[in-house]
Formats: C-alpha cells, structure tokens, sequence
C-alpha cells in the first residue's frame, strides 16, 4: 500500500520528543538516501549513540567532544639534577631536561613499548662531556643493537622514537653528538681506574663491581672483551720448620686487539671474557693465616691455613696451599694443595708436599711445593711453596728450600710479578729458604730455646706464599699475601 507522505506540518513544534520513540527503532536501512545536518538539532545524537565516540592520542582514549591540548612533539619536563646513583626511569610521550652538572646520570627507558612512542632528551647545562648521560636500554634494542649507549658531548639533544622488536629505539633527531652506534666503546666503571694510551685499566685490590655500561662495537670502535688478571690469596706458613705456603693461583689473558701489546706471563691464554652490560661481582681474596707460635705435640696448633680464591665472570683462581708443620700427626708435616702448593715440613717423610694447579685449569694455574729433606734430625729442611711459574725448591742439609718463582705481566702498565711461593723454615744450623719473586716471603731458621723472628709475610695484592717459622718456640708461621683482580679493555 502507497505511504502517503506527511506535509512539513502535520507535527506541531516540540511534538515528538525522545519519549515518543522506543529505543532502538529508527535503523539504518529504514533510512533512503541522506539526512544532511540541517534535519538534525545541535546536540540532540549523545556518544553512546554512535558507533565510534572516541579518538587515541599519544596512547590516551579521548570522547568526542572533549577538550584537550596537542603538543607538536612531547611533553618537557622539569630540569632533572643529576644525582649519580639512582637515575630517572623515563615515560613515552616525555622530554627530559637534564643537568649533569655535579654528577652523571642515567635515564632507563621504559621496560615496554609501542610504535612511535617518542622521548626526548636534553643537556640542560651543557655538561654531558664532563659527566656523562648513560641511556640504559632497560630489555630494549637501541638501533637494533643490544647496547646501553652514552652520550658524551656538551649541548648534546636527542630524540628517539620506538619502533619494533628488531631495531627497537631509533634516533630520529640527533644534535650535538658523535655516532651514537658504530664507533661506541666499553665503558664501565669499579676499582682504581688508570689508563695506558688507548687502553683502561681496573684494578681491585679488595672486593667490589665491575659494571659495564657500554660495549664495544663497529669497524671503528672497540671490541666488547676484556682481558684480565686474577691472582688468589696466597697460603699461610706454618711454624718451627714448617714448609713454605704455595702462592694463590696465577690466571691471566692477553689478546692484542683487546687490551693492545704489552709483556704479558708465559701463562697467558690469547682468550678473555666477552663482557655484557651488567654487573660483575669481584672476588679478591685474601691470603692464609700463620701459623702459631710453636708449641711441640699440640694438635693443630702450628698449622697455617690456605688462601682464598679470586673470582671475576667465570674465572676462579684458588687460595695458594699451606706450609706442613711439625705435628703430633705424620700428615700434619704434608703441605696442602692450591692454586700452587705448600712445601712440606722438615723431618717429614719425602713426598707429601702439596699439590699445584688444584683444581686442574689450563693453562696451570701455580705449580706443586717443594720436598723436605726427611732424617737425619738436625739436618733436616722444610721445601718451599710453589709459585706461578716454577715449582717450590727441595730441602737441603744445609739450606731450606726457596718458594717457587711468579709470573711478570705489564697488564697494569708497568712490568709487576705476582704468585711466589714461601720459603721453607729451618732447624739450625743452616739457612732459611728465600721467597719465590713475585711477593712470596722468607723462611725462618731457628732451634729449640732460640728466637726467631725472621720468616716474612706474602706481599699484599701479590698472592705470595707466606713464610714458614725456624725450629723453635717463637717461629710463628707468617700470613699469605692477599691476591688482586685487574681487568684491562680499549677504550678510545
């Protein structure tokens, strides 16, 4: 049946209203053609009404209708003062000015993100040279790269924009700085810092952290591997003609495109760490006690103790081994086994001195103690400790054996010897054994009623074997050298 079509007036003003019609009965299809917006009243069709009632904007959801303000670019924040220590975690959408004034800085970027999430950052006072921004990647590539990167020259601005998994953060803006990629370098901060030409060097002569914040890459930058240095604690000596202490265990490496052409150890292996950004925990450790003072058919009281080991990434180098000692027990005369062993005691049955190289690495990470020359009585002789290189010296009538000698390495700059072996102590008549080069004190000698106080201590940050005491009541054992961790790297 034909519709006829109601004239223009057939309802009055303001007679059909929103309660005259049942929700949900005008539909699309019910309507031919156009209804331009001269058929509809300002404001009578609300959001919930329409298919889409919002827009996204830098992440955030606004309705239609709602006021708000557009930035160009990003949103710039107050200066930050850079504090050192605990850095600023930035946000999508942020610009940071950043004053490096006093201190350095590090600003993380967010732990997630999306495509075309942007942030900005500025050198507020024109200090990245002198303290410098660290940009920690925080799970993220930047520039497809898994690096933190460091930005390093005054009035330096960038502006980095988030792409995906496989490039992860790009800089889409970059004033003031050098390439941001190719030619970077490590850098890392713990120990004493020193530098040799292009090379830095860090030196931990106690425990501490390594932290790389930055890893070498491209044609023109620096390799991300680091050689290194790890020297235990050298083993104590022990008392009245005790043998001499095996020197901590000696590991080292030395690559030229690494850390550059220096005199490194025969030890040497041409392989060192590839380094990440994080943190590495560093291990020195210290040398072994003496011995006490002596004091004949005492268990236990005359015998020194091993070093401790040093550890950085996954190198272990392990405490240097004790001096024997005249016991009430035959075994209280064998030298204990380290990195390098300890000597045996005097009047002990040949053949019980400590073992070297314990546990076995390669390359041999110290050598075996010396012999002690057994019976007759009077005439015996302790051995000496193993050093890095060589193994401690028999026991003569007439001489106690000398501690093995160390290894010479310039890794800190200049030409140093670490890990000599104890000297062995002696029943008088007769000499003492000298320390093994490279820190390893001197024996005692010595005979039942006398003084002596002549056996040394291992040099501290050497990893030398301590010396053993002469035969008598005061020849107390002397203390192993604490050990040293040096790590070195081009850097420039």
């Amino acid at each position: 049946m034909a519709l006829t079509k109601l004239p223009k007036n057939a309802f009055g003003t303001g007679s059909v209203d929103d309660s005259k019609i049942e929700d949900g009965t005008i539909q699309a299809v019910e309507i031919s053609g156009t209804i331009d917006e001269g058929k509809i009243a300002t404001g009578t069709i609300a959001n919930a009404k329409l298919s889409t009632s919002s827009i996204t904007f830098n992440g955030t959801s606004r309705s239609l209708g709602d006021s708000f303000s557009l930035t160009a670019d990003v949103n710039w924040q107050s200066v930050i003062t850079a504090d050192g220590s605990t850095g600023t975690t930035a946000v999508a959408g942020n610009g940071y000015f950043i004053d490096t004034t006093s201190a350095s800085h590090t600003l993380t970027l967010p732990s997630s993100a999306s495509i075309g999430d942007t942030i900005a950052i500025k050198d507020y006072a024109g200090t990245f040279g002198t303290n410098v921004l660290v940009i920690n990647r925080n799970g993220h590539k930047i520039q497809g790269v898994e690096n933190n990167h460091q930005i390093e020259t005054n009035r330096a601005s960038v502006v980095l924009v988030y792409v995906d998994s496989t490039k992860g953060w790009l800089y889409t803006k970059e004033s003031n700085v050098a390439d941001l990629q190719v030619n970077s370098f490590i850098s890392a901060t713990g120990g004493t810092i020193t530098t040799s030409g292009d090379f830095k060097i860090h030196t931990f002569t106690g425990d501490g952290c390594f932290v790389v914040s930055t890893l070498g890459l491209g044609p023109a930058g620096g390799p991300s591997n680091v050689d290194y240095l790890v020297v235990a604690g050298g083993g104590g000596g022990s008392t009245r003609g005790g043998g001499g202490a095996g020197a901590g265990g000696f590991r080292e490496s030395h690559s030229t495109p690494v850390s550059g052409c220096y005199s490194a150890s025969p030890l040497a292996t041409p392989t060192g760490i590839t380094v990440s950004t994080t943190t590495y925990p560093i291990t020195v450790g210290a040398g072994g006690s003496g011995g006490l003072t002596g004091i004949p058919n005492v268990p236990n009281n005359t015998i020194g103790t091993n070093g401790s080991q040093s550890i950085f990434s996954t190198i272990t180098s392990a405490g240097g081994g004790f001096g024997g000692a005249n016991g009430p027990t035959p075994t209280d005369g064998y030298g204990g086994s380290g990195g390098s062993g300890g000597g045996e005691e005097g009047d002990n049955p040949t053949g019980n001195q400590g073992a070297g190289n314990t546990p076995p690495v390669s390359p041999p990470q110290g050598n075996p103690g010396g012999n002690s020359t057994g019976a007759p009585v009077g005439l015996d002789s302790a051995g000496g400790g193993g050093g890095a290189t060589a193994t401690g010296s028999n026991g003569s009538p007439s001489t106690a054996g000398s501690g093995g000698a160390g290894a010479t390495t310039s890794i800190s700059g200049s030409p140093t010897t670490y890990a000599g072996g104890g000297g062995g102590g002696k029943r008088s008549p007769g000499s003492a054994g000298s320390g093994g080069a490279g820190g390893g004190g001197s024996g005692g000698t010595g005979s039942p009623g006398s003084l002596d106080s002549s056996a040394t201590a291992g040099t501290a940050n050497t990893g030398g074997g301590g010396g053993s005491g002469g035969y008598n009541a005061c020849g107390a054992g002397q203390a192993g050298g604490k050990g040293i961790v040096i790590i070195r790297y081009k850097y420039q």
